[in-house]
């Protein structure tokens, strides 16, 4: 069972981005209204240099379409329309549909064809979105919207789209900045996905290097939560049906209880919650209770999964912020612990061994 989805690939890096055909390669086409005549420009990047691929004249009609070769690890490109730039992301081999305006080429499109696609595009609407309500000034200590960006950095954080918003940048500031130590823990988080399951990634080392060197400057350590080692910090929220759940009472009156900290839009959301029901009726009459935070961004489609499970079920909402995560060290969803006697024993790496840790103290 799979409770993880990372694109990985194995093929060697192509020396030059060149328009082929074949089964080995990714397009991007769409249309662009109110284009014609304009040349569009395709673009990828070397260590933040971006240089042309591949260009087109745009007809009446707007149409276009580029293909090419697969690069061997997912990647970010661009269009560029004059001075306005467009951002995708290629995973492999897929086919991405750009529809826009010339006139709002960078602020008013849509991206498909696949769910990383879909999802940097949701990343850009939301900074658009926090700009206009804040301004560029207060985007650095928006709090609503990294909340909401670093909840989706942790749901995937080997994902192509993680990347992508670490290094996301505005008018010159970073939405994550690596001097600051709770930003910096997030970009440790994503370097060590990718340095677990995209170790010949070329942006691994990058990651790598910039959570280190300002992990240096922050504190010239990292403090690290071990499990047998903490207390048991309490957790206080609410659940589906408006009753506040305390992580303590629930350890008091249990012998055994699983933390479990996830995201049930994510796409490991249902397995994983498959591998915790099997758990659940088996040690459920034993003295087994589920203690299950969502980190959602939709409440509402929260709610609607929460209302079918037998365990305990709380919303950690964006006015709740990252408080709960910090105290728990929670660097990656979905993540496990294991509490027994009141008492915080373990984490559990593999949600595969829920079932074998459980069973040693029921």
């Amino acid at each position: 069972m799979r409770f993880l989805k990372y694109s990985i690939f194995s093929a060697v890096c192509c020396a030059a981005m060149t328009a082929c055909s074949g089964g080995n390669e990714w397009r991007v086409d769409g249309s662009i209204e109110g284009a014609e005549g304009q040349t569009m420009v395709l673009e990828a990047s070397t260590n933040g240099r971006w240089f042309p691929v591949d260009s087109v004249k745009l007809g009446n009609s707007g149409d276009f379409i580029f293909k090419h070769e697969a690069a061997g690890y997912p990647d970010i490109y661009r269009l560029r329309l004059g001075e306005k730039s467009l951002y995708f992301p290629i995973d492999s081999i897929e086919t991405v549909t750009v529809v826009a305006k010339a006139s709002a080429f960078d602020t008013d499109y849509t991206l498909t064809g696949s769910e990383s696609a879909e999802m940097l595009m949701h990343v850009d609407k939301r900074v658009r979105e926090a700009i206009s309500r804040n301004g560029l000034a207060a985007l650095p200590n928006d709090t609503l919207l990294k909340r909401e960006l670093g909840g989706m950095m942790l749901g995937d954080p080997a994902g192509i789209v993680s990347y992508y918003i670490i290094n996301k940048r505005v008018g010159g500031v970073p939405i994550f900045n690596p001097s600051n130590k709770s930003d910096n823990r997030i970009i440790g988080a994503v370097a060590n996905a990718f340095d677990q399951y995209r170790p010949n990634d070329p942006r691994t080392d990058f990651l790598r290097k910039v959570f280190l060197a300002n992990r240096s400057a922050n504190s010239g350590k990292v403090t690290t939560i071990e499990a047998p080692e903490v207390s048991l910090f309490d957790i206080e929220l609410y659940d589906n049906t408006g009753k506040k759940q305390s992580l303590k009472d629930v350890a008091a009156a249990k012998k055994v209880v699983v933390l479990s900290f996830t995201v049930y839009g994510a796409e490991a959301s249902p397995a994983y919650n498959v591998e915790l029901n099997k758990v659940y009726d088996n040690y459920a009459k034993s003295g087994l209770e589920i203690y299950q935070i969502a980190l959602d961004e939709d409440e509402y489609r929260w709610r609607q999964s929460a209302k079918n499970l037998p365990w305990v079920t709380v919303y950690n909402s964006p006015a709740d912020g990252v408080k709960y995560l910090e105290s728990y060290n929670v660097l990656s969803l979905p993540t496990t612990y294991l509490i027994v006697n009141g008492e915080l024993v373990s984490r559990i790496a593999d949600p595969a061994g829920i079932g074998r840790e459980v069973a040693k103290y029921l």
